[in-house]
């Protein structure tokens, strides 16, 4: 079964460009997972500092190889300076069934 999930935060004030070079750079590498189904960053239309990231792994162990993937750790250490909140909010996704 596929692990589905949203990722959300807010850039602080004046650091968009940076957050938007760290999470492009970021998602190059997440995107290469062998167990990366999909990993696409939004920003709200009516509020561009807010960010959102959809992402969608094969499975429960794709998705632990990726919270161990030696770019995680920098990534977030980078990015929580430049955030609103103490760390990315994330929403656990299950789909239902299209019938």
């Amino acid at each position: 079964m596929t692990k589905t999930l949203l990722a959300e935060f807010t850039a602080r004030e004046g650091t968009e460009a940076e957050v938007t070079r760290l999470i492009r750079e970021y998602a190059r590498k997440v995107r290469e997972e062998e167990g990366n189904l999909a990993f696409d960053v939004y920003t709200k239309a009516a509020a561009p500092r807010a960010y959102w990231i959809f992402e969608v792994y094969r499975d429960e162990d794709a998705f632990q190889a990726h919270l161990n993937a030696p770019y995680g750790a920098p990534f977030n250490a980078a990015l929580i300076p430049l955030i609103e909140e103490d760390a990315s909010v994330l929403t656990f996704l299950e789909g239902i069934d299209r019938g």
